[in-house]
């Protein structure tokens, strides 16, 4: 059974912000994994001689830990949302 949110979900709840983001880090690990993945397997498999491959998996590796550090020290999930321009 899927989980139910209590009230209407808005961005101005901090706590479905939170799940939000964190929901959406999920994903991002998700398709990271299973695109390298991919992509790695064919490179063994076929034994291509592809040099972007590390620079591209390093690179989103590190755009990867930016969201993490994002979502876990830098977001402020107070109650009052901080204000857009």
């Amino acid at each position: 059974m899927p989980p139910r949110w209590s009230r209407i979900p808005t961005r101005q709840d901090a706590d479905f912000r939170k799940l939000d983001d964190r929901m959406n880090f999920a994903v991002h690990v998700a398709v990271f994994a299973a695109i390298n993945s991919g992509i790695w397997f064919f490179h063994n498999f076929l034994s291509t001689d592809w040099q972007w491959l590390p620079a591209v998996t390093l690179t989103w590796f590190g755009v990867l830990l930016v969201h993490l550090l994002y979502i876990a020290v830098i977001a402020d999930y107070s109650e009052t949302p901080p204000k857009s321009t």
